[in-house]
């Protein structure tokens, strides 16, 4: 017979696992965002890749508790010297693209 303690374990477990879902899916959406911010600025994304480095909860503008995160990457102008870069979101909302100080691509290899 199911407890009481099981149900609410399994509603756990449900919130939990669609948590994760929903984290994917932004990850996702952030990782294009910073490909198409690179590519504009032309630059490229080293090791294809993003990382959660910060996850906290915030307010919105409207007050709603959303889930605050922030990814980093690494992207190079002309291949040879890494630069830090970090996307930061607002549940599903990309707040700010940021990128470290770097050296211009240069115009002569393109």
């Amino acid at each position: 017979m199911l407890q009481l303690s099981d149900l609410v374990a399994l509603i756990l477990l449900c919130i939990v696992l669609y948590h994760l879902w929903a984290s994917v899916g932004i990850r996702e959406h952030c990782l294009i965002a910073v490909k198409r911010h690179l590519a504009a600025h032309q630059l490229q994304l080293l090791d294809e890749n993003i990382a959660l480095r910060a996850l906290w909860w915030k307010r919105n503008r409207r007050g709603q508790i959303q889930v605050w995160r922030r990814y980093h990457f690494e992207f190079s102008a002309q291949g040879d010297e890494r630069y830090q870069g970090r996307i930061i979101t607002l549940g599903k909302h990309i707040e700010n693209i940021e990128l470290q100080a770097h050296r211009l691509p240069d115009e002569r290899l393109h």
